[in-house]
This record gives C-alpha cells, structure tokens and sequence, in this order.
C-alpha cells in the first residue's frame, strides 16, 4: 500500500448484505458512529483521568479495515457515518479514511461528518472539505482559557478557536457541543450560546453521562438541562423546530440569538424510543446501545476464516441484542461508573 492511501478492499458480500439493519423493537438503523482512536491530546475532567492508559496500537482496526467496515454498514442501510474517538485527527493518515469514504457520498451514503476537539483542525480543515465533510461537532465547554485548560488539563483554546475558524473559512458547517457541568460553567452557558450563535454556529447542550471513572463524584458534575432551559428562557424566546441532524438531540431556535438551540437529555428526557444508531469502537466491538454493556465483536469476525459469515452473524446478533433503552442513573452520590468504559473508548 501506498503511504498516504487506502486501498479499497473489495467488498464483503453475504447473503443478506442489503438487507436493512432493523432491531427488535422495530427500529431502522441508518446512523454509524465509527470510532478509530480511543487516544485524545486533552484529558477533560468529565471524560478521563489524568493518567489515562490508552489501548495498544495492535489492538487498533487499520484504516482499511474501518474502511471495510464503514462500507459493509453502508450496504446494509446505514446512510450516515460520523467519525469519532478519542480525538480522530490525532490518528496518523486519518485524512486517507476520509479521503475514501468520501467516494461513497451519493452512493449509498448521504452524509460524512465527524466529532472533534478542533486543536487539530486548522491543519486538516481544507483536506475534510475536500473529501466531502460539509459538517462538524466541535466539543467546547468554556470559552476562558484558564478555565479551559482546567477542565481539559491542557491549555489549547487558541488552538480550538483557530480549528473552529479555519473549518468555517473551508465552508463546513460548525455545530459547539458543550457539555453543562454543575458549578463549572454553568454560568457561562447563556454567553457561550450567544458567542456561537453569533459565529454562525448552532450550539447543542450535554447532560453528563456516567461512562469510566473519573477522578471526580459524577453527581457534583450533573447539572439537569431542564434546570438550564428554564433559566434560559426568563431572558431568551423559545421556539420549538422539528430539525434534526439523525442524532438524539432535540431542537429549538432562540429569538433574540437568531440561532439553534440542542438538547442531548439522557436522564431528564429519554429519547431511546427514536434511536437510530450503532457505536463500533477503535477496536471493532459494536456496542448496539451507548448505555448498555451488550456487544458483539467484529474485528473477530474481519480477521476470521470467514469473515463473509462471520460479520452478517455478528451484524445480525447486534440487531436482536440492542437494548430498547439505556438504564443510566444520577441519583446516587458515591456510586461506581454504571460502565467502566470511558466515552473515549466507546466512541463519542
């Protein structure tokens, strides 16, 4: 192979290749969250310690083998893929991924995007464009730089608001992500909304999860968003809007800002009755539901004997296993992770 190319391999073809991925309870799944690093060059609070241990790189899936997985969902219905880690500009070549899966964009697949810290982007932001990537999650939970550099432990925020600036000039569309931690920046949400807003950008706001130990009770961090709605709309108009993005985020646009408002609201507001979505880590484990323990494994099934068999068995036995909702709880102070996986191991 060619350095700084990926060979497409041909595709696995099983009997039931085009058949649409419909779980138990009915559900079409059309939306791949694909992750290829679980490594990250910040550690924020909320998501790792410190001294995280990252996953041997040999345990890794090689460019061509998430190309193959990638195009194997795209044959089964999948018309979404977002790239994720981690942070997936930290992977080397990582363009190269893009550059191929950009060829299926009107053929099968309707939309590539990807979620990012942005301290990369301002080197990658023309090449994502070129490839075909019109929009991207940015995470960005202050605009202080000194609170920045203590709720991820690095001091990048220029680096971030250059990546931010430098994917608005290629012409994608930004959307700030922001996670609402209790006494950390909650009373910078209205200002970072507005900051977004103006920039153009649409702003969607997190509740905390409880994936992996963190070095902090996740019960000081949560911060309900229908606490944080309310509080907003004594000074903002808010108007409901069926937009969405195929993502479990609900919508409404804000009078005074002239901009779009998201809510991700695991615990307060369930939306698992809607999910779409499959999560396939760096290593290739499938998680069918962000909230469950549940997996099936598909690098076993790429570097198998079979892999023909092996990955519609494995795809199959993901559509009868995916749970018909996550069991997250933020009620007790003191409690273990409800997973120890982190978010960046799973895939965000």
């Amino acid at each position: 192979m060619n350095k700084g190319s990926i060979r497409k391999p041909d595709l696995i073809v099983v009997d039931n290749h085009t058949r649409p991925l419909v779980d138990a309870f009915q559900r079409r799944i059309s939306y791949l969250r694909l992750s290829v690093t679980d490594r990250c060059d910040l550690r924020c609070t909320y998501c790792m310690p410190e001294r995280m241990k990252f996953l041997p790189r040999r345990e890794v899936l090689t460019l061509e083998e998430l190309y193959e997985l990638a195009t194997g969902f795209i044959d089964r219905g999948v018309i979404k893929i977002r790239i994720t880690g981690g942070e997936p500009l930290v992977r080397r070549d990582i363009c190269d991924l893009f550059d191929a899966l950009g060829q299926r964009l009107g053929h099968g697949l309707n939309e590539l995007t990807l979620t990012t810290n942005a301290t990369q982007l301002a080197d990658h932001a023309d090449r994502l464009a070129r490839a075909g990537v019109k929009r991207i999650n940015v995470s960005l939970d202050t605009l202080d730089r000194s609170r920045f550099a203590e709720l991820t432990r690095r001091d990048a925020l220029p680096q971030v608001l250059a990546g931010i600036a430098a994917a608005r000039e290629a012409g994608m569309r930004v959307k700030l992500n922001a996670v609402a931690l209790k006494g950390v920046n909650e009373d910078e949400l209205p200002d970072l909304i507005a900051w977004g807003h103006a920039e153009g950008h649409d702003v969607t706001l997190i509740e905390v999860m409880p994936l992996g130990d963190v070095e902090e009770e996740r019960l000081d961090q949560y911060l309900p968003l229908s606490d944080v709605r309310a509080q907003l709309e004594q000074c903002w108009t808010f108007s409901e809007t069926d937009a969405t993005t195929g993502g479990p985020a609900r919508y409404m646009d804000i009078e005074e800002t002239g901009g779009r408002l998201g809510l991700i609201t695991p615990h307060t507001h369930n939306f698992c009755d809607g999910c779409n979505r499959l999560r396939v880590t760096a290593t290739g484990q499938l998680y069918p539901c962000l909230g469950g323990a549940e997996r099936v494994d598909l690098r076993a099934a790429l570097r198998s004997d079979d892999p023909k068999t092996e990955l519609a068995d494995a795809l199959s036995q993901a559509m009868h296993i995916k749970p018909e909702r996550h069991h997250f709880r933020m009620d007790k102070r003191g409690a273990d992770p409800h997973l120890p996986r982190h978010m960046s191991m799973t895939g965000g």
